[in-house]
């Protein structure tokens, strides 16, 4: 059984400074834990030739297979707010692009494959944990309907990484878009490197948006696909914890599952990462964020926008000034759905926002109370369900303005609010489990995540907040 890469890889034709070519470091003794089937076969792969010995070791790095260029892609970024001229690449490998069945093109990176120029003193590893977290989140946003870097296997080194203990290695192979993020055009602009800057948005409109026109174009569809992501992520209560300028991908996908996680009880100003001591990463926050990372692209790209400094700022600036309304726009839509709602009507945003107050102040879960909207288990959600009532008699009032009732709109609810998100709790026991050798709580959690918004029997359980034991209180990254 051979294993075949289509490959065609395109950022590899770029200059040299743009990445290091270099190979993965081989590891020990490989093993499969997972090989996502309906991934392989969108990209034209065999799942079976993945599983085999040969496909086993090109997952693990052990082979690099043939049509494959791998490399390190340089990038810089802001980091909590603090600029980092060189980043890049530390523990991971471009190995190449292929093109699905529709013609999209798609990197395959290994994502823990050994140390690189860009290690920063790192061992360039992955342990067990972070490697199925990804796993776990990135798929359950796939089927959630968010854009995200997708994991198509995981394996087992048979080596020890060195943290705090020595714990089980790891290697996913993540697939996205590209891995082209606001850092790689802030590694070129803090080097003045006008040209680079150039050919790297040329690439990046080829790839991404044909449909731009130059630098300014590109930065407001990049600004307008980051206003739909971020709105996606908070109406199913996700905080990325580590929005960094080298997190905030260009294609406008969710990438870097490190210290995030999905709410439980509704607090606007929740914090799950480890490193976010100020929360400036908290769920409230993460469009803000977002604008001032749009920002620092627009820093970069307004040397190239024309010859005229001044009209370039003001130019960029417009675009950026109007991310606020974008952002409202594809919130207020989507929320609106979350509750119900076909039409758009004065004090519809007042309606949804009341919702949110009550639920914060009652403690409510935030995936199960949408969930149960228009049922009477609503309530019971609430520790305070009487500011529930108020609000549950308000919004009887909007539907009926639009001819409707809960019943009626049961079935929209439901396509857009899940019954199940990777509950870091889960997350935590499948970790936990896998790292005693037990795989059935990842597998068994993994199935239940892939059809969300469908109830499943025997899944009951996986649809319940945390007792208040199985809190985790924080998330960590996994370097």
């Amino acid at each position: 059984m051979t294993l075949t890469f289509a490959f065609d890889n395109s950022y590899a034709t770029l200059p040299e400074r743009f990445y290091t070519r270099l190979g993965p470091t081989p590891v020990r003794a490989p093993e499969l834990i997972k090989v996502n089937h309906a991934l392989a076969r969108d990209l034209g792969l065999d799942p079976a030739a993945l599983e085999s010995p040969e496909g086993v070791a090109v997952l693990a790095g052990n082979a690099v297979p043939q049509g494959a260029d791998p490399l390190a892609q340089a990038y810089a970024g802001h980091q909590f707010g603090g600029f980092s001229p060189q980043l890049g690449d530390g523990r991971a490998l471009l190995l190449g692009e292929v093109q699905d069945k529709s013609g999209n093109r798609f990197d395959i990176q290994l994502k823990g494959s050994g140390p690189t120029p860009y290690s920063r003193r790192g061992d360039g590893r992955a342990w067990l944990g972070p490697v199925l977290r990804e796993y776990l989140v990135s798929e359950a946003m796939h089927a959630l309907g968010i854009p995200t870097t997708r994991a198509l296997a995981a394996v087992t080194t048979g080596e020890p990484v060195f943290r705090e203990t020595p714990l089980p290695g790891a290697v996913l192979t993540r697939v996205a878009a590209s891995h082209i993020r606001v850092g790689t055009f802030q590694y070129f602009a803090a080097r003045n490197d006008g040209e680079a800057l150039r050919l790297l948005t040329d690439h990046v409109i080829a790839r991404h948006y044909p449909d731009a026109d130059g630098p300014l174009g590109l930065l407001k569809v990049v600004s307008a696909a980051q206003a739909r992501l971020v709105a996606q992520w908070m109406g199913v209560g996700f905080i990325h914890g580590v929005m960094n300028t080298d997190n905030t991908q260009i294609a406008g996908e969710t990438i870097d599952y490190g210290p995030c996680a999905f709410m439980d009880a509704y607090h606007p100003a929740t914090v799950y990462s480890s490193i976010d001591r100020g929360g400036r990463y908290a769920y409230q926050n993460q469009p803000d964020i977002l604008l001032w990372n749009l920002a620092q692209l627009a820093t970069a790209l307004v040397p190239i926008m024309g010859a005229d400094g001044e009209a370039a700022v003001a130019e960029a600036s417009e675009v950026l000034q109007g991310f606020g309304a974008q952002f409202r726009t594809e919130w207020l839509a989507l929320f609106s759905g979350k509750i119900g709602l076909e039409t758009a009507q004065e004090g519809d945003e007042a309606l949804i926002v009341a919702l949110l107050h009550a639920m914060s102040a009652g403690q409510a879960d935030f995936t199960n109370t949408f969930r149960a909207l228009g049922t009477t288990r609503a309530r019971d959600h609430f520790l305070e369900p009487e500011a529930f009532d108020q609000w549950e008699a308000d919004w009887h009032a909007r539907l009926a303005q639009e001819g409707a009732s809960p019943d009626s709109a049961r079935a929209r609810m439901e396509s857009v609010n899940p019954a199940y998100i990777p509950r870091n709790h889960r997350i935590e026991q499948a970790i936990e489990a896998a790292v005693a050798g037990d795989y059935a709580p990842f597998e068994r959690l993994n199935t239940v995540l892939a059809t969300p918004f469908t109830e499943q029997p025997g899944a009951e359980g996986y649809a319940r907040p945390p007792l208040q034991e199985e809190v985790v209180q924080a998330t960590f990254c996994g370097t």
